[in-house]
């Protein structure tokens, strides 16, 4: 009766007219059991322990639960930073079985992604990263994690899109971020995405949702991120943003539009047009300028006459967001980036060597 099911639930995800063999559903079955039996030996279950005010500004203490994965043979253990954020004390349990107290190596509350470390006499194998330069929709995927403190529930899905922009604890963007159906829940934040070589893909880290549950939209931290983060991490605690020190807005047919009806014309429709250049940063180095003039729209004050960066090592930007997520993908701080900007009706490329971005305050 079981097999029977399989087979009508994929036939019912196939394409209109699409048949679908007892072998097939049976050789992904098989698969699907494979990645668990595999990966999850390497899935731990995280607890974190700490205090917060009562209403009376007292402390009480809090518990929260998380996933996480080996990622190496020294016991290094990734989750989302919001897994462990202000943890006083951080437990793992290897399937189902309390292991020992982890130390807390680094944090980026940016990518959401954080390292511990846990000392252990005979570690399972430890997961490996993917591509996710490679991924496509509508791959199937396997989730593992511990939804509501359910140890090592395995999760089946797709991915359903790529690329998406989600938000990281600190308030700014995490890109490459991975949408999925498979199932994800409180308590899977942290765990792996995986595809069926068992490879990680992703880091289960949000889900949209009314209720707080699942509805099939659930978003994973791209691996390649974990790729470029997790290294600074384990080597120095932290991992530096590439920084170019600008405040703008980005253009648009729309933007230009609401200007010219307040009587100021925009010399461009695309872009990021620059508003202030920050002072001591990497952008003003390299000359490029904020705006010089005011202009007074509804309630809102704005500088114009400022530089259009309108491409960065020739990759087009046209807000503020596609900005930064081209220098966090593409760049590391101390590298040189080539600014294409509009001043004064001429287009130059200026050559800025990127800063480390302060942190927030």
């Amino acid at each position: 009766m079981k097999r029977r099911w399989f087979v009508l639930v994929l036939v019912m995800l196939s394409l209109p007219g699409m048949i679908v063999s007892a072998d097939t559903a049976t050789s992904l079955q098989d698969q699907v059991v494979a990645v668990y039996e595999s990966a999850s030996p390497a899935v731990v279950h995280i607890t974190a322990r700490g205090y917060a005010q009562d209403i009376f500004s007292r402390p009480v203490p809090v518990e929260g639960t998380g996933s996480g994965f080996l990622i190496d043979t020294e016991g290094h253990i990734v989750t989302n930073y919001h897994v462990v954020a202000e943890a006083e004390s951080v437990t793992v349990a290897f399937a189902g079985v309390q292991c020992c107290e982890a130390e807390v190596v680094g944090t980026d509350p940016s990518s959401d992604l954080a390292v511990i470390r846990v000392s252990h006499p005979d570690f399972p194998k430890p997961l490996t990263l993917a591509d996710s330069d490679q991924l496509r929709i509508g791959q199937f995927v396997v989730a593992i994690g511990n939804p509501f403190g359910l140890d090592q529930t395995l999760t089946f899905g797709v991915i359903s899109a790529l690329g998406r922009v989600i938000q990281s604890p600190d308030e700014r963007f995490i890109g490459e971020a991975i949408q999925t159906d498979a199932t994800i829940n409180p308590g899977n934040s942290g765990g792996p995405l995986l595809d069926l070589q068992g490879r990680v893909i992703g880091v289960n880290a949000q889900i949209i949702s009314p209720s707080g549950a699942s509805v099939g939209i659930g978003f994973a931290v791209s691996s390649n991120t974990v790729r470029r983060v997790v290294p600074q991490l384990i080597a120095h605690g932290r991992y530096p943003h590439p920084f170019l020190g600008i405040s703008g807005f980005g253009l648009s047919p729309q933007v230009v539009q609401t200007f010219r009806e307040a009587g100021e014309e925009l010399p461009m429709d695309r872009g990021v047009l620059i508003i202030e250049v920050g002072k001591g940063s990497p952008a003003e180095a390299a000359g490029l300028r904020g705006g010089d003039r005011t202009k007074t729209i509804g309630e809102v004050t704005f500088q114009l006459g400022g530089d259009i960066i309108l491409a960065i090592d020739d990759q087009p930007v046209n807000n503020v967001v596609e900005l930064t997520l081209y220098l966090e993908a593409n760049t590391q701080v101390g590298e040189t980036v080539q600014v294409t900007i509009l001043r004064g009706g001429a287009t130059m490329v200026v050559p800025v060597a990127l800063g480390e971005r302060p942190e927030m305050r």
